[in-house]
Protein backbone atom coordinates (compact mmCIF):
# COMPACT_ATOMS: atom_id res chain seq x y z
CA UNK A 1 0.00 0.00 0.00
CA UNK A 2 2.00 3.28 -1.28
CA UNK A 3 1.60 6.49 1.06
CA UNK A 4 -0.16 9.26 0.03
CA UNK A 5 2.01 12.07 -1.20
CA UNK A 6 1.81 15.18 1.48
CA UNK A 7 1.45 18.07 -0.43
CA UNK A 8 3.84 20.90 0.94
CA UNK A 9 2.29 24.25 1.77
CA UNK A 10 3.86 27.13 -0.50
CA UNK A 11 6.61 29.80 0.40
CA UNK A 12 5.47 32.00 -1.64
CA UNK A 13 3.40 35.04 -0.48
CA UNK A 14 -0.02 36.03 -2.55
CA UNK A 15 0.07 38.40 -5.03
CA UNK A 16 -0.26 41.94 -3.98
CA UNK A 17 1.46 41.15 0.08
CA UNK A 18 4.73 41.96 0.67
CA UNK A 19 7.32 41.04 3.56
CA UNK A 20 8.46 44.27 5.24
CA UNK A 21 11.96 44.20 6.56
CA UNK A 22 13.89 45.97 9.56
CA UNK A 23 14.83 49.02 7.52
CA UNK A 24 11.77 50.20 5.87
CA UNK A 25 9.55 49.16 8.68
CA UNK A 26 12.01 51.85 10.85
CA UNK A 27 11.78 54.52 7.84
CA UNK A 28 8.32 54.02 8.14
CA UNK A 29 8.43 54.29 12.21
CA UNK A 30 10.12 57.53 11.43
CA UNK A 31 7.58 58.71 9.20
CA UNK A 32 4.91 57.96 11.48
CA UNK A 33 6.48 59.80 14.53
CA UNK A 34 6.81 63.18 12.13
CA UNK A 35 3.07 62.87 11.32
CA UNK A 36 2.09 62.61 14.78
CA UNK A 37 4.05 65.26 15.81
CA UNK A 38 2.11 67.40 13.37
CA UNK A 39 -1.21 65.88 13.96
CA UNK A 40 -0.87 67.27 18.20
CA UNK A 41 0.57 70.21 16.47
CA UNK A 42 -2.69 70.67 13.90
CA UNK A 43 -5.30 70.00 17.04
CA UNK A 44 -6.25 66.27 15.91
CA UNK A 45 -7.77 63.64 17.68
CA UNK A 46 -6.21 60.66 17.81
CA UNK A 47 -8.66 57.46 16.92
CA UNK A 48 -8.64 53.89 15.90
CA UNK A 49 -11.42 52.13 14.66
CA UNK A 50 -11.66 47.87 13.75
CA UNK A 51 -9.83 45.98 11.04
CA UNK A 52 -13.82 44.79 9.73
CA UNK A 53 -17.01 46.10 9.63
CA UNK A 54 -20.20 45.29 8.59
CA UNK A 55 -20.42 45.35 4.66
CA UNK A 56 -23.38 47.91 4.20
CA UNK A 57 -22.01 49.90 6.90
CA UNK A 58 -18.76 51.19 4.76
CA UNK A 59 -20.53 51.41 1.96
CA UNK A 60 -19.09 51.73 -1.40
CA UNK A 61 -19.22 47.45 -1.80
CA UNK A 62 -22.36 46.24 -1.58
CA UNK A 63 -23.04 42.51 -1.81
CA UNK A 64 -22.71 41.64 -5.83
CA UNK A 65 -24.86 38.27 -6.37
CA UNK A 66 -23.57 35.86 -3.21
CA UNK A 67 -20.51 37.50 -2.15
CA UNK A 68 -19.84 40.93 -2.63
CA UNK A 69 -16.40 40.54 -3.66
CA UNK A 70 -15.90 43.50 -5.83
CA UNK A 71 -12.82 45.57 -4.49
CA UNK A 72 -13.36 44.12 -0.89
CA UNK A 73 -12.20 40.74 1.23
CA UNK A 74 -15.40 39.55 2.62
CA UNK A 75 -16.81 36.83 4.23
CA UNK A 76 -20.40 35.81 5.79
CA UNK A 77 -20.84 35.70 9.58
CA UNK A 78 -24.32 34.89 11.23
CA UNK A 79 -26.37 35.63 7.93
CA UNK A 80 -24.12 39.55 7.65
CA UNK A 81 -21.69 40.33 5.46
CA UNK A 82 -18.91 41.49 6.68
CA UNK A 83 -15.57 43.23 5.29
CA UNK A 84 -12.02 44.21 5.92
CA UNK A 85 -11.97 47.75 5.59
CA UNK A 86 -10.72 49.27 2.19
CA UNK A 87 -10.10 52.67 3.64
CA UNK A 88 -10.64 54.77 6.88
CA UNK A 89 -12.71 57.60 5.43
CA UNK A 90 -15.72 54.81 5.88
CA UNK A 91 -15.41 53.45 9.03
CA UNK A 92 -15.10 57.21 10.55
CA UNK A 93 -18.56 58.08 8.83
CA UNK A 94 -19.47 55.13 10.79
CA UNK A 95 -18.19 56.30 14.25
CA UNK A 96 -19.40 59.56 13.79
CA UNK A 97 -23.13 58.49 13.70
CA UNK A 98 -22.65 56.07 16.18
CA UNK A 99 -21.07 58.91 18.76
CA UNK A 100 -22.77 62.00 17.04
CA UNK A 101 -24.11 63.40 20.15
CA UNK A 102 -20.81 63.09 22.52
CA UNK A 103 -18.04 64.10 19.87
CA UNK A 104 -17.57 67.89 18.95
CA UNK A 105 -18.41 69.68 16.31
CA UNK A 106 -16.25 70.14 13.98
CA UNK A 107 -14.43 66.51 15.05
CA UNK A 108 -10.79 66.40 14.11
CA UNK A 109 -9.17 62.84 13.77
CA UNK A 110 -6.70 61.40 12.36
CA UNK A 111 -5.59 57.57 12.50
CA UNK A 112 -3.18 55.01 10.81
CA UNK A 113 -4.46 51.65 10.17
CA UNK A 114 -3.80 49.05 7.58
CA UNK A 115 -6.39 48.62 4.95
CA UNK A 116 -6.93 45.99 1.96
CA UNK A 117 -8.49 46.55 -1.45
CA UNK A 118 -9.15 43.13 -3.40
CA UNK A 119 -8.21 44.63 -6.62
CA UNK A 120 -5.06 44.08 -9.33
CA UNK A 121 -1.74 45.24 -7.37
CA UNK A 122 0.83 46.79 -9.64
CA UNK A 123 3.94 48.16 -8.92
CA UNK A 124 4.57 50.25 -5.10
CA UNK A 125 0.40 49.51 -5.17
CA UNK A 126 -0.59 46.45 -2.78
CA UNK A 127 -3.76 44.30 -1.44
CA UNK A 128 -2.58 45.32 2.35
CA UNK A 129 -0.81 48.61 3.07
CA UNK A 130 -0.81 50.95 5.87
CA UNK A 131 -3.11 54.26 5.56
CA UNK A 132 -3.05 57.56 7.17
CA UNK A 133 -5.96 60.21 7.60
CA UNK A 134 -6.52 63.44 8.56
CA UNK A 135 -10.33 64.54 8.69
CA UNK A 136 -12.48 67.43 9.93
CA UNK A 137 -16.11 66.27 10.15
CA UNK A 138 -18.71 68.77 11.23
CA UNK A 139 -17.82 71.89 8.80
CA UNK A 140 -18.21 73.38 5.20
CA UNK A 141 -15.69 75.75 5.84
CA UNK A 142 -13.12 75.82 2.78
CA UNK A 143 -10.22 76.92 5.00
CA UNK A 144 -10.98 73.28 6.51
CA UNK A 145 -9.52 71.87 2.85
CA UNK A 146 -6.80 74.54 2.31
CA UNK A 147 -5.70 73.65 5.66
CA UNK A 148 -5.27 69.72 4.83
CA UNK A 149 -3.59 70.50 1.56
CA UNK A 150 -1.18 72.97 3.84
CA UNK A 151 -0.88 70.20 6.60
CA UNK A 152 0.50 67.24 4.05
CA UNK A 153 2.72 69.63 2.53
CA UNK A 154 4.69 70.36 6.22
CA UNK A 155 4.46 66.38 6.68
CA UNK A 156 6.45 65.66 3.81
CA UNK A 157 8.92 68.81 4.26
CA UNK A 158 9.54 67.29 7.73
CA UNK A 159 10.17 63.70 5.95
CA UNK A 160 13.23 65.06 3.96
CA UNK A 161 11.46 66.11 0.62
CA UNK A 162 11.73 69.37 -0.98
CA UNK A 163 8.81 71.70 -2.19
CA UNK A 164 10.09 70.53 -5.75
CA UNK A 165 9.90 66.72 -5.14
CA UNK A 166 6.09 66.73 -4.90
CA UNK A 167 3.12 69.02 -5.97
CA UNK A 168 -0.48 69.12 -4.72
CA UNK A 169 -3.03 68.65 -7.45
CA UNK A 170 -6.14 70.29 -6.68
CA UNK A 171 -9.54 70.07 -8.60
CA UNK A 172 -13.54 69.77 -7.23
CA UNK A 173 -16.26 67.46 -8.27
CA UNK A 174 -18.19 70.34 -9.16
CA UNK A 175 -16.63 70.08 -12.44
CA UNK A 176 -17.60 66.84 -13.49
CA UNK A 177 -20.64 67.34 -12.06
CA UNK A 178 -21.17 70.11 -14.73
CA UNK A 179 -19.67 68.24 -17.37
CA UNK A 180 -22.05 65.21 -16.89
CA UNK A 181 -25.43 67.62 -16.87
CA UNK A 182 -23.67 68.73 -19.86
CA UNK A 183 -23.65 65.71 -21.84
CA UNK A 184 -26.94 64.68 -20.12
CA UNK A 185 -25.54 61.90 -18.45
CA UNK A 186 -27.83 60.66 -15.37
CA UNK A 187 -27.28 56.68 -14.65
CA UNK A 188 -25.43 56.73 -11.13
CA UNK A 189 -23.45 53.76 -12.43
CA UNK A 190 -22.64 55.22 -15.43
CA UNK A 191 -21.49 58.06 -14.17
CA UNK A 192 -19.17 56.23 -11.24
CA UNK A 193 -17.68 54.34 -14.27
CA UNK A 194 -16.65 57.47 -16.01
CA UNK A 195 -15.29 58.78 -12.86
CA UNK A 196 -13.09 55.60 -12.19
CA UNK A 197 -12.01 55.55 -15.71
CA UNK A 198 -10.90 59.43 -15.37
CA UNK A 199 -9.11 58.54 -12.56
CA UNK A 200 -7.09 56.40 -14.39
CA UNK A 201 -5.61 59.78 -16.31
CA UNK A 202 -2.06 59.22 -14.96
CA UNK A 203 -1.51 56.05 -15.13
CA UNK A 204 -2.87 55.38 -18.52
CA UNK A 205 -3.03 58.46 -20.76
CA UNK A 206 -6.24 60.05 -22.69
CA UNK A 207 -6.14 56.76 -24.97
CA UNK A 208 -6.67 54.37 -22.14
CA UNK A 209 -8.80 56.52 -20.76
CA UNK A 210 -11.21 56.91 -23.61
CA UNK A 211 -11.14 53.29 -23.78
CA UNK A 212 -12.98 53.16 -20.27
CA UNK A 213 -15.05 55.72 -21.36
CA UNK A 214 -15.95 53.70 -24.44
CA UNK A 215 -16.40 50.15 -24.53
CA UNK A 216 -13.83 48.69 -22.63
CA UNK A 217 -10.62 48.27 -22.24
CA UNK A 218 -8.23 44.99 -22.18
CA UNK A 219 -4.43 45.50 -20.28
CA UNK A 220 -1.29 44.04 -21.13
CA UNK A 221 -2.57 40.64 -18.90
CA UNK A 222 -5.58 40.18 -20.97
CA UNK A 223 -8.08 41.24 -18.75
CA UNK A 224 -10.97 43.43 -19.71
CA UNK A 225 -12.47 46.20 -18.02
CA UNK A 226 -15.87 46.91 -19.18
CA UNK A 227 -16.18 50.61 -20.15
CA UNK A 228 -18.98 53.88 -19.38
CA UNK A 229 -20.47 53.28 -22.66
CA UNK A 230 -20.35 56.80 -23.90
CA UNK A 231 -20.50 57.90 -27.28
CA UNK A 232 -17.38 59.17 -28.83
CA UNK A 233 -18.61 62.75 -29.07
CA UNK A 234 -19.36 62.86 -25.46
CA UNK A 235 -16.09 61.38 -24.99
CA UNK A 236 -14.38 64.25 -26.92
CA UNK A 237 -16.24 66.88 -25.30
CA UNK A 238 -15.27 65.35 -21.35
CA UNK A 239 -11.57 65.69 -22.96
CA UNK A 240 -11.29 68.99 -24.27
CA UNK A 241 -13.08 70.38 -21.28
CA UNK A 242 -10.93 68.30 -18.42
CA UNK A 243 -7.91 69.61 -20.65
CA UNK A 244 -8.89 73.38 -19.79
CA UNK A 245 -6.08 74.69 -17.32
CA UNK A 246 -8.61 77.54 -15.68
CA UNK A 247 -12.19 75.89 -14.76
CA UNK A 248 -14.96 78.09 -13.24
CA UNK A 249 -16.12 77.03 -9.47
CA UNK A 250 -17.00 78.95 -7.04
CA UNK A 251 -15.51 76.59 -4.62
CA UNK A 252 -12.08 76.50 -6.45
CA UNK A 253 -12.54 79.91 -6.27
CA UNK A 254 -12.61 80.46 -2.81
CA UNK A 255 -9.60 78.04 -2.25
CA UNK A 256 -7.45 80.00 -4.14
CA UNK A 257 -8.12 82.41 -1.89
CA UNK A 258 -7.65 80.95 1.22
CA UNK A 259 -4.42 79.31 -0.02
CA UNK A 260 -3.08 83.09 -1.37
CA UNK A 261 -3.81 84.46 2.62
CA UNK A 262 -1.69 80.97 3.72
CA UNK A 263 0.74 81.78 1.21
CA UNK A 264 1.09 78.57 -0.06
CA UNK A 265 2.14 78.29 -3.06
CA UNK A 266 3.22 74.35 -4.17
CA UNK A 267 0.00 73.63 -5.85
CA UNK A 268 -1.73 73.35 -9.27
CA UNK A 269 -5.29 73.56 -10.08
CA UNK A 270 -5.53 70.42 -12.30
CA UNK A 271 -9.60 69.40 -13.74
CA UNK A 272 -7.59 65.65 -14.45
CA UNK A 273 -7.92 65.01 -10.99
CA UNK A 274 -10.78 63.04 -10.38
CA UNK A 275 -10.83 60.51 -7.53
CA UNK A 276 -12.33 57.16 -8.10
CA UNK A 277 -14.27 57.23 -4.53
CA UNK A 278 -17.69 58.13 -5.40
CA UNK A 279 -18.37 59.60 -2.03
CA UNK A 280 -16.49 63.24 -3.14
CA UNK A 281 -18.93 66.20 -3.06
CA UNK A 282 -16.56 69.24 -3.60
CA UNK A 283 -13.22 70.16 -3.56
CA UNK A 284 -10.46 66.80 -4.54
CA UNK A 285 -6.67 67.18 -4.19
CA UNK A 286 -3.89 64.60 -4.78
CA UNK A 287 -0.40 64.57 -3.43
CA UNK A 288 1.91 63.66 -6.99
CA UNK A 289 5.66 63.12 -6.40
CA UNK A 290 7.70 65.19 -9.65
CA UNK A 291 10.76 62.74 -9.35
CA UNK A 292 11.45 59.37 -10.98
CA UNK A 293 10.29 56.11 -9.34
CA UNK A 294 11.99 52.76 -9.87
CA UNK A 295 11.17 48.95 -9.48
CA UNK A 296 13.16 46.62 -7.97
CA UNK A 297 14.78 45.82 -11.07
CA UNK A 298 15.49 49.79 -11.58
CA UNK A 299 13.14 50.57 -14.57
CA UNK A 300 11.37 53.37 -14.42
CA UNK A 301 7.53 52.93 -13.02
CA UNK A 302 4.16 54.91 -13.57
CA UNK A 303 3.66 55.50 -9.60
CA UNK A 304 0.84 57.91 -9.49
CA UNK A 305 -0.40 59.39 -6.52
CA UNK A 306 1.40 58.76 -2.81
CA UNK A 307 -2.01 60.71 -1.72
CA UNK A 308 -5.26 62.65 -1.80
CA UNK A 309 -8.83 63.18 -0.74
CA UNK A 310 -11.29 65.63 -0.78
CA UNK A 311 -14.77 67.03 0.33
CA UNK A 312 -17.15 64.40 1.23
CA UNK A 313 -20.78 65.84 2.55
CA UNK A 314 -22.92 63.42 2.53
CA UNK A 315 -21.25 60.42 3.87
CA UNK A 316 -22.17 60.20 7.31
CA UNK A 317 -26.23 60.90 6.00
CA UNK A 318 -26.07 57.18 5.09
CA UNK A 319 -26.44 56.56 8.30
CA UNK A 320 -28.88 58.74 8.99
CA UNK A 321 -29.72 62.41 9.17
CA UNK A 322 -27.18 63.85 10.19
CA UNK A 323 -25.30 67.44 9.87
CA UNK A 324 -21.91 66.36 9.14
CA UNK A 325 -19.90 67.93 6.00
CA UNK A 326 -16.54 66.65 5.83
CA UNK A 327 -13.72 66.83 4.29
CA UNK A 328 -10.34 64.40 4.77
CA UNK A 329 -7.47 63.37 3.29
CA UNK A 330 -5.10 60.25 3.37
CA UNK A 331 -1.65 59.31 2.69
CA UNK A 332 -0.61 55.58 1.65
CA UNK A 333 2.52 55.04 4.31
CA UNK A 334 4.16 51.81 2.52
CA UNK A 335 4.00 54.02 -1.16
CA UNK A 336 5.32 57.06 0.15
CA UNK A 337 8.23 55.00 1.93
CA UNK A 338 9.03 53.38 -1.24
CA UNK A 339 9.31 55.98 -2.82
CA UNK A 340 11.15 57.73 -0.29
CA UNK A 341 14.03 55.50 -0.10
CA UNK A 342 14.67 56.01 -3.65
CA UNK A 343 14.86 59.80 -3.28
CA UNK A 344 16.75 59.98 -0.23
CA UNK A 345 19.33 57.92 2.00
CA UNK A 346 17.83 57.58 5.68
CA UNK A 347 20.46 57.29 8.61
CA UNK A 348 17.94 55.12 10.46
CA UNK A 349 19.47 53.39 13.57
CA UNK A 350 19.46 49.37 13.20
CA UNK A 351 19.96 48.40 16.68
CA UNK A 352 21.98 45.51 16.79
CA UNK A 353 23.18 43.31 19.77
CA UNK A 354 26.21 42.35 21.23
CA UNK A 355 27.16 38.88 21.42
CA UNK A 356 27.80 37.38 24.54
CA UNK A 357 29.48 33.77 23.44
CA UNK A 358 29.25 31.00 25.78
CA UNK A 359 31.87 28.73 26.34
CA UNK A 360 30.28 26.49 29.62
CA UNK A 361 27.11 26.29 29.94
CA UNK A 362 27.61 25.92 33.62
CA UNK A 363 28.84 29.57 33.78
CA UNK A 364 25.35 30.44 32.78
CA UNK A 365 24.86 32.55 35.60
CA UNK A 366 27.50 34.66 35.10
CA UNK A 367 26.67 35.51 31.26
CA UNK A 368 23.52 36.51 32.71
CA UNK A 369 25.15 38.99 35.05
CA UNK A 370 27.01 40.35 32.80
CA UNK A 371 24.08 40.87 30.40
CA UNK A 372 21.73 42.45 32.99
CA UNK A 373 24.72 44.87 34.00
CA UNK A 374 24.97 45.73 30.11
CA UNK A 375 21.16 45.91 29.42
CA UNK A 376 20.95 48.26 32.80
CA UNK A 377 23.31 50.52 30.59
CA UNK A 378 20.92 50.86 28.02
CA UNK A 379 22.95 48.45 25.43
CA UNK A 380 21.27 45.90 23.47
CA UNK A 381 23.26 42.96 23.76
CA UNK A 382 22.19 38.96 24.12
CA UNK A 383 23.72 35.79 25.00
CA UNK A 384 24.01 33.58 22.04
CA UNK A 385 20.70 32.20 21.88
CA UNK A 386 21.49 28.94 20.40
CA UNK A 387 23.52 25.86 20.50
CA UNK A 388 27.20 25.22 18.93
CA UNK A 389 30.93 25.78 19.14
CA UNK A 390 32.22 29.36 18.85
CA UNK A 391 32.78 29.11 15.02
CA UNK A 392 28.83 29.06 14.92
CA UNK A 393 28.42 31.50 17.62
CA UNK A 394 30.75 34.24 15.48
CA UNK A 395 28.85 33.15 11.91
CA UNK A 396 25.72 34.28 13.96
CA UNK A 397 27.06 37.35 15.16
CA UNK A 398 28.37 38.41 11.70
CA UNK A 399 25.04 37.33 10.13
CA UNK A 400 22.64 39.49 12.35
CA UNK A 401 25.70 42.41 11.92
CA UNK A 402 26.29 42.84 15.64
CA UNK A 403 28.91 45.53 15.93
CA UNK A 404 30.91 42.92 18.88
CA UNK A 405 30.94 39.69 20.74
CA UNK A 406 32.19 39.32 24.16
CA UNK A 407 33.92 36.93 24.65
CA UNK A 408 33.73 35.39 28.82
CA UNK A 409 35.30 32.10 28.99
CA UNK A 410 36.75 30.64 32.30
CA UNK A 411 39.74 32.59 32.58
CA UNK A 412 38.04 36.15 31.79
CA UNK A 413 35.88 34.84 34.45
CA UNK A 414 38.31 34.68 36.80
CA UNK A 415 40.45 37.46 36.10
CA UNK A 416 37.19 39.92 35.70
CA UNK A 417 38.15 40.69 32.48
CA UNK A 418 35.45 39.84 29.31
CA UNK A 419 37.53 39.81 25.69
CA UNK A 420 35.54 42.60 23.60
CA UNK A 421 35.97 41.53 19.78
CA UNK A 422 34.96 44.50 17.21
CA UNK A 423 33.80 42.97 14.32
CA UNK A 424 34.27 45.66 11.98
CA UNK A 425 37.78 46.23 12.95
CA UNK A 426 38.58 42.39 13.88
CA UNK A 427 40.77 44.35 17.30
CA UNK A 428 40.34 42.85 20.63
CA UNK A 429 40.97 44.10 24.09
CA UNK A 430 40.60 42.43 27.41
CA UNK A 431 38.72 45.08 29.96
CA UNK A 432 37.36 44.93 33.45
CA UNK A 433 34.01 44.85 33.50
CA UNK A 434 33.83 48.44 35.10
CA UNK A 435 35.51 49.73 32.47
CA UNK A 436 33.36 47.35 29.71
CA UNK A 437 30.22 49.52 29.18
CA UNK A 438 32.41 52.60 28.55
CA UNK A 439 34.93 51.04 25.60
CA UNK A 440 31.24 49.58 24.11
CA UNK A 441 29.86 52.80 23.59
CA UNK A 442 33.29 53.34 21.57
CA UNK A 443 31.86 51.22 19.50
CA UNK A 444 28.30 51.35 18.81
Amino acid sequence: MTKEKKNKPSKELPLGFVDRQEKELLIRDFIISNIKEIMVKYGFQYLETPSFEYTDSIGKFLPDKDRPDQGVFSFQDEKKWLSLRYDLTAPLARYVAKNYLEIPKPFKRYQLGTVWRNEKPGPGRFREFLQFDADFVGTKSLQADVELCVMISEILDKCGLSKSDYIIKISSRKITEELFKKINIVDESQKLAALRALDKIDRLGWDGVKQLLGKGRKDKSGDFTKGANLSSENIEIIEKELKNKSPETEDLKEMLKILDDYKFKNFEINPTVIRGLEYYTGPIFEVNLKFDVKNDKGKVIQFGSIGGGGRYDNLVNNFGNYEAPATGISIGLDRLVYALMQKKEFKVKESKPLVICIFDKSAMKEYINLQTLLRAADISVEIYPGEGKLKKQMEYANKIKSPAVILYGENEIKSGKPTLRDLKSGTEKSIEIKELINEIKKII
